[in-house]
């Protein structure tokens, strides 16, 4: 259980009276809200509590023992872990837990499904090309953990912008709009260009030569000349937590 939901819960029982559990929190949050996981890592314990996100796992760079490691430990303190391009061979060690898995998106979600409390925001997931899906994927599998509903349009790129058109009353309706591009990146600007939704654009390192792995699409993102906001290259987790920052802000502005 959380250190925080602990000393809540002190708190409702009786056990420390309220000048004692602010003291207690604030410790919690500014110096001791990590938990140090043998000498690899320190696990942030508040993160969800400052910002609304929990903290996920990049799989990426770490060794299959690290993976089990916190995962272990991050099970214990919340009852289910993000992590996020996760490898074949990390995959098969996690196997002797309960994993939702997708393979586009290479993101396993280990341990239970959390009931989300409030209005669910929703998040509109459009890739330029088919290449592009699996960051598009790793995007909306984001948004959808951290209590978003999602919809997806794929393959309506500026090659062939007729495509576009005939899907876009689908996604005018989200709250927020991440739109992924490879090669020149121009579909972002183009929907922003179209619709009073946000849009988060994201580069994809599709692409080769001169301005190759989404260099060109990057930059052409950032000098659009519609508003949109801009992610880094392949950042796909970034932009699905974003978007559920601003999706639920938007749904519990709603309600009220």
């Amino acid at each position: 259980m959380p250190p925080i939901k602990i000393i809540l819960g002190q708190l409702v029982q009786g056990e420390i009276d309220l000048k004692e559990a602010e003291h207690r929190i604030l410790r919690e949050v500014r110096i001791d809200g990590y938990q140090r996981i043998s000498k690899i890592a320190k696990l942030d314990t508040t993160r969800a509590y400052r910002t609304g996100i929990s903290e996920v796992v990049l799989a990426e760079g770490k060794s299959t023992e690290d993976i089990l490691e916190i995962t272990k430990a991050q099970l214990e303190l919340e009852g289910r872990v993000i992590l996020t391009r996760v490898s074949n061979e990390q995959l098969e060690a996690l196997s002797g837990f309960n994993v939702k898995w997708n393979d586009r998106a290479r993101i396993a979600v280990v341990g239970s499904t959390p009931t989300f409390e409030g209005p669910r925001g929703l998040v509109g997931v459009v890739s330029a090309g088919t290449a592009d899906i699996m960051v598009a994927e790793e995007a909306r599998v984001i948004a959808e953990e951290f209590g978003c509903d999602t919809i997806s349009i794929h393959d309506v790129g500026v090659a062939g912008i007729h495509r576009l058109y005939p899907e876009l009353p689908k996604i005018m309706v989200a709250d927020v709009l991440i739109v992924v591009a490879g090669r020149e990146g121009a579909l972002p600007t183009v929907i922003a260009g179209l619709t009073d939704v946000p849009v988060i654009g994201v580069p994809v390192s599709t692409g080769y030569g001169m301005g190759g792995k989404g260099e060109a699409a990057l930059l052409s993102m950032l000098q659009s000349c519609s508003v949109l906001a801009v992610v880094n290259i392949d950042a796909g987790f970034v932009a699905g937590a974003f978007a559920a920052k601003v999706a639920l802000r938007t749904a519990r502005a709603r309600r009220v």
